[in-house]
């Protein structure tokens, strides 16, 4: 299954890197989100609950980022299963383009495998979950690039938000899965 995309982004391509990366602003964003733990080395160990048509699941997972190039794109590689679901795995590349002082183009393109209750349940069931993830996830993601524009527009600065080498692609994978397996 493959799923690509397109979404400008409500800040400057160091913001938008800087938020991509950023562990609680991923954690409020993905639905479904419980954890993100970080292993070390651009790994990270996740909890997400979800559901995908009559398949409710809680799936354990583990992210690593590959080929940062920052603040451009990475590749995200993701592994995630559930007693009762099956398993996903795959990867995903995002990039980010700089449209102006304002404005980011993020593109991504998304490869999963299934297997399991989820592979048995139909890939137009599953694709259809994949995409009303991942736009509750950009929906949500821009509102918080928005906020964090806002008092900075105002004159004040913007909130710190520490950045997470190359976590952003993390944030993509969540969507995907979540877009996946439910809202």
């Amino acid at each position: 299954m493959e799923l690509k995309g397109e979404r400008l982004l409500p800040a400057d391509r160091a913001t938008a890197w800087a938020a991509l990366n950023d562990i609680e602003i991923l954690k409020q964003c993905v639905p479904g989100c419980e954890e993100i733990v970080p292993l070390g080395d651009n790994r990270y160990e996740t909890t997400l609950a979800t559901a995908i048509g009559p398949v409710r699941a809680k799936f354990k997972g583990k992210l690593e980022l590959a080929d940062i190039d920052a603040p451009n794109a990475y590749t995200l590689k993701f592994e995630g299963s559930s007693s009762n679901a099956g398993f996903a795995r795959g990867d995903a590349r995002v990039t980010l383009a700089e449209i102006s002082a304002r404005e980011t183009k993020l593109s991504y393109v998304a490869n999963a495998h299934v297997g399991g209750k989820l592979a048995q349940i139909g890939s137009r069931l599953v694709d259809a979950a994949a995409g009303a993830m991942a736009d509750k996830f950009f929906e949500a993601f821009g509102a918080q690039l928005a906020a964090r524009a806002a008092p900075a527009e105002a004159g004040a600065p913007p909130p710190a938000a520490p950045p997470q080498a190359g976590f952003g692609l993390w944030s993509l994978l969540k969507a995907f899965l979540k877009r996946l397996f439910g809202r």
